[in-house]
């Protein structure tokens, strides 16, 4: 069994992760730019400046996640979970954009809307770590 201790870092999308099942440090500090480049990033939150422009299915293919690991979507993910509840839920997907870029734009309802209809296959209003990578991976 793994034990994942994740708290908040030093910047808005950076967390720790403390011992896992046999004491061994994981990452430390890990935060979205050891997995996505910075640049993809920044071109990926100007290609949706305007409002209802957001695609997620487009912006994870700029920021080059479509082409990561399964592992590595994973961490995205856990990085992503605003709250460590273990799921992005719909109140945190309006400030997906800022967990990339603090001072990003909020999503539209409408954004946000597609965007957990669009991967949440369960359709219990919230996105699990498995139903994320099955969106990224698709």
């Amino acid at each position: 069994m793994s034990l994942l201790l994740w708290t908040r870092g030093e910047t808005h999308n950076q967390k720790s992760c403390a011992l896992n099942h046999q004491g061994t440090a994981h990452r430390m500090n890990m935060s979205l730019t050891d997995i996505l480049s910075a640049e993809a990033i920044e071109n990926a939150i100007k290609e949706c400046e305007a409002p209802d422009s957001f695609s997620y299915k487009k912006f994870f293919q700029l920021i080059g996640l479509t082409k990561k690991s399964p592992e590595e979507v994973r961490e995205v993910f856990h990085l992503l979970d605003d709250n460590n509840s273990g799921f992005i839920e719909e109140s945190e997907l309006k400030y997906f954009l800022q967990r990339f870029v603090p001072g990003a734009r909020t999503l539209t309802e409408n954004e946000t809307k597609n965007f957990m209809s669009g991967s949440d296959g369960n359709s219990d209003g919230k996105i699990g770590v498995d139903e994320f990578q099955s969106m990224v991976l698709s």
